[in-house]
């Protein structure tokens, strides 16, 4: 089973795909986490190493790559921003959660531990390269929600009743039709 989670930044999604994966007994694997650890082994922050990938395709290209490799093996948990357009041939749930930009905002504010001001306006900005780069490089537009079985509004329903839909619709999905 490959259960994929994309959205935007401070959606929810790495705190929903990591209680899935628990409760699904699948493997964990964040892109995110991924960059992250790039970022820090090159000496930049995120925002940066975003704006180095606008320019160098094979940063985004070695993470995708790592990511298909983990994913296309199955029992599997996937969270990236891009993840669903990318595995939509062999995912057999493909999941979109968002919330608004200033409730995104304020959670980053709060998990980063930084100003509202400042979360909003680094969400913008990483938001602006994604979507620049994802078109450049995919010819994907994030705007397109076509490729997603399910989408999710995360901004006012508790982790529990969202990990319930989900859990829910994977239950009830028949993958033999």
């Amino acid at each position: 089973m490959i259960v994929v989670i994309s959205g935007p930044s401070g959606s929810g999604k790495t705190t929903i795909a990591k209680i899935l994966s628990n409760k699904l007994n699948l493997s964990y694997i964040s892109a995110g986490e991924l960059f992250r650890n790039m970022a820090k082994n090159v000496g930049k922050d995120v925002l940066d190493l975003n704006l180095a990938a606008e320019k160098d395709f094979s940063i985004d290209k070695e993470i995708d790559k790592k990511i298909f490799d983990i994913a296309s093996k199955g029992n599997v948990v996937v969270e990236s921003h891009i993840v669903g357009w990318l595995l939509k041939d062999i995912a057999d749930y493909n999941i979109y959660i968002w919330a608004s930009l200033e409730e995104r905002s304020k959670r980053i504010s709060k998990r980063d531990n930084i100003s509202y001001s400042e979360a909003i306006q680094k969400v913008i900005a990483r938001e602006e390269s994604h979507y620049l780069r994802f078109w450049k490089y995919y010819g994907i537009d994030l705007l397109d929600l076509s490729v997603f079985d399910l989408c999710i509004n995360t901004e006012r329903m508790s982790v529990d009743n969202i990990i319930d839909i989900i859990l829910r619709y994977v239950s009830s999905k028949d993958l033999s039709i």
